[in-house]
């Protein structure tokens, strides 16, 4: 299996800090994906030089809101900073002035495919947006456009898992893991996310390191993969209890 690291751009240096924390955690990680927040002056395929291609796969993700496929534009970064892997979303409305597009993401991901057959394209999806069945039309339309893989939203639920690894077969899943360690951060992802939380669920290192050992070990017996998105939490606290040894399996 791979297990994937999203690095926030906040700024080079935060970039740089946490870059050099993955490197202290040793072969457990292999890909690094980095997303692109309209808040931040950083891209995220500017950082494709910061990153050891030969030791981690680098995955920007592209939003199609920033882009008018007519223009050619994300075909220019793509060969300027030589991506062999994208993560194609829609993407959030900016705030404020900033120019977006109305682009569809499954167009988006159907051009670069036929501009890149070769490229490995990957597209989110997330468990708790809609129902069930919606979420996977909609995954099996960005696979038929050109969506080799998909990186989720955060599960907070082993059934979950279980049901979308179900549904998506013979598909590159990453299944998303993201810690709850306050109160706070669990009303955020209720209210902004829609996430319904099992009954059991604490929001405590205790609870989330847990969580994503049983996640390594069940996304390792399906074929699955996993995907950390870690956000305001003590790093060394939450990894050095985190059993990484299963990636490459």
């Amino acid at each position: 299996m791979n297990i994937s690291f999203e690095i926030v751009p906040r700024s080079l240096d935060a970039f740089d800090q946490q870059y050099a924390f993955v490197q202290t955690l040793g072969d457990g990680i292999n890909l690094i994906n980095v997303p692109d927040i309209q808040r931040f002056d950083i891209r995220s395929w500017e950082l494709a030089a910061r990153v050891d291609r030969s030791r981690y796969r680098f995955i920007p993700h592209l939003r199609a809101i920033d882009f008018k496929i007519d223009s050619g534009e994300i075909y220019r970064i793509i060969d300027e900073y030589q991506l062999d892997s994208v993560l194609l979303v829609t993407g959030d409305p900016p705030e404020g002035l900033r120019r977006y597009y109305n682009t569809d993401v499954v167009e988006l991901i159907r051009a670069v495919h036929l501009r890149y057959p070769h490229l490995q394209i990957y597209a989110g999806f997330d468990p708790h947006r809609q129902g069930l069945q919606d979420e996977c039309d909609y995954i099996q339309s960005k696979a038929d456009a050109g969506a080799m893989g998909f990186f989720s939203q955060p599960f907070y639920d082993q059934r979950m898992v279980e049901i979308y690894a179900e549904q998506m077969a013979g598909l590159e899943v990453y299944v998303g893991i993201s810690p709850i360690v306050s109160h706070a951060s669990m009303n955020y992802w209720e209210v902004k996310n829609k996430v319904k939380f099992p009954a059991a669920f604490r929001p405590d290192y205790d609870w989330s390191i847990e969580f994503a050992n049983d996640v390594i070990a069940s996304a390792a017996a399906a074929g699955l993969n996993v995907y950390f998105m870690p956000i305001r939490i003590d790093l060394p606290r939450y990894f050095g209890a985190i059993d990484l040894s299963r990636a490459g399996v």
